[in-house]
């Protein structure tokens, strides 16, 4: 497999362990059995699992977006479905938690990963839409 195709399931990857994360903090809140601090967990969530998703994707389409790519885009638009899905159950959650650990951040976070998954899946369906360039001959037929 090319190194696009490693990023791209990395990507997807890291997006499946930020919903379960925040899943599992939110799920953790409805009967916390200890008093936790769930906005520096979400923020840490974030920084080790989102951020570094978002960045593999956009890596990934970077890379892949001169001859396209089925898998890669399949993998992309799979990791925006799963961050859609995952966000839309925590909203769910949400009411059921006490209001003691309900954070903005838990409020704000599931609607602005909501958001964000639609320009992942986007951007993974512009890879179905590429086709391949032919490759060159010369270093110097640009």
């Amino acid at each position: 497999m090319a190194i696009e195709r490693w990023i791209a399931a990395a990507s997807l990857g890291l997006f499946i362990m930020f919903v379960a994360q925040i899943i599992s903090i939110a799920d953790f809140l409805n009967h916390p059995s200890y008093d936790i601090d769930p906005s520096s967990l979400i923020r840490e969530f974030i920084s080790i699992s989102a951020a570094p998703a978002l960045i593999l994707t956009g890596s990934t389409f970077l890379l892949s977006r001169r001859y396209g790519s089925r898998l890669n885009g399949s993998m992309i638009i799979a990791g925006g479905i799963v961050t859609l899905a995952g966000m839309y159950y925590v909203n769910t959650l949400i009411p059921r938690i006490p209001n003691a650990y309900v954070v903005p951040e838990l409020t704000t976070i599931p609607t602005l990963f909501m958001a964000v998954s639609i320009p992942v899946m986007i951007v993974g369906g512009l890879l179905f839409r590429l086709k391949p360039r032919p490759k060159r001959d010369y270093f110097f037929d640009r």
